[in-house]
């Protein structure tokens, strides 16, 4: 695909560069080649990475960058962005490149002094980058992993590959610590399910029916299933442990970030709806069931080979709505029975 830029970057004189990065954790994993094609094209850059505190440790575990900034939760409003911008103006960066969508992304890297603001033309910003990629109507149908490609493939950063193998960055002896650290018989196979989701409730598929699928893997896999997910997922996490005939390991909101990802590096299945670490599992390359109600899995569907998306053909799927407005048949025409066919055959593979 062919993006208009008014201008490409300099290949050369760039020695200090910061990365806006996205806010949420799935959007952070799929901008992960984007960030590597930025490291690959200026090996001798220093890379920062303005992060929200939340998706640090994605770009902290799987990114070749030098440093991670916290978008710290005082810098959201109007006096915090520009004590923020007065902090990164001191720190005389030569290159912006915004991965963030959003106008604010723009101006705090034009208030800090940044002479080249590159990124896409989105949200009335074109106007404050001097290095802006205009959108068109295929790019924002693409999968959010090439969607963010493409942004620096216009701006003439080097060509990497898409596919992201992040299991090869994990080490094995950390995540047995880690193992030991939350459960009781870390000897075990671990099976991890992921409950909950942000933006609202039209992602998520009902407790009970994820119970449902736990007892049904419980009677043939003699093994560990942990419930993950972050604070705000605990009660949905709870519910799913106490409707749960099976004896489920209740994680949701007691692990840090990088602690999960590499829980998740060990499970031998992973089920979960659209959510952050249902895109943490897919590129650990871990066999993932990801269900899909509201929200395209043609943009936002897991990368990884091993992994598989469970969703039913409606007229008003995807809505990308919060909330359902009508009968969340979407989610409704999932059946434990259409999930647990699909556990029981990456399970039968050993």
């Amino acid at each position: 695909m062919y993006l208009k830029t008014n201008k490409k970057l300099p290949p050369e004189g760039i020695g200090n560069i910061l990365i806006r990065g996205t806010n949420w954790i799935g959007d952070a994993i799929l901008t992960i080649p984007a960030v590597e094609s930025i490291r690959k094209t200026y090996p001798q850059a220093h890379l920062a990475v303005l992060a929200k505190p939340w998706v640090a440790d994605i770009y902290r575990l799987f990114t070749r960058i030098d440093e991670v900034i916290i978008y710290k939760p005082e810098y959201d409003n109007v006096p915090g962005v520009l004590r923020l911008a007065q902090a990164l103006k001191k720190r005389q960066f030569d290159l912006a490149i915004l991965l963030q969508n959003a106008i604010e992304a723009a101006i705090i890297a034009l208030a800090a002094g940044i002479p080249r603001r590159a990124g896409y033309n989105s949200d009335g910003r074109g106007i404050l980058l001097t290095h802006s990629v205009r959108r068109n109507r295929e790019i924002k149908k693409m999968h959010q992993t090439d969607y963010y490609l493409e942004m620096v493939k216009a701006l003439g950063c080097a060509a990497v590959d898409r596919e992201m193998h992040l299991e090869a960055k994990i080490s094995r002896d950390e995540a047995q610590q880690i193992i030991q650290k939350y459960i009781a018989a870390p000897q075990n196979k671990i099976i991890g399910i992921a409950p909950g989701a942000t933006y609202g409730p039209a992602k998520r598929w009902f407790p009970a029916r994820f119970a449902a699928v736990a007892d049904n893997i419980s009677r043939i896999f003699p093994g560990n299933i942990i419930l993950l997910g972050g604070p705000a997922d605990t009660d949905t996490a709870e519910e799913v442990r106490r409707l749960s005939q099976a004896k489920l390991i209740n994680l949701a909101g007691k692990t840090s970030l990088a602690e999960a990802v590499h829980l998740i590096s060990q499970c031998r299945l992973f089920l979960s709806n659209d959510s952050g670490l249902m895109h943490v599992a897919g590129a650990l390359n871990i066999p993932t069931i990801a269900i899909f109600g509201s929200t395209n899995p043609a943009t936002t569907s897991p990368i990884g080979s091993r992994s598989v998306v469970i969703r039913r053909e409606v007229s008003c799927s995807p809505c990308l709505k919060e909330t359902c407005p009508d009968d969340f048949r979407c989610m409704e025409l999932i059946t434990v029975e259409d999930v647990w066919q699909a556990a029981q055959k990456i399970l039968e593979k050993g």
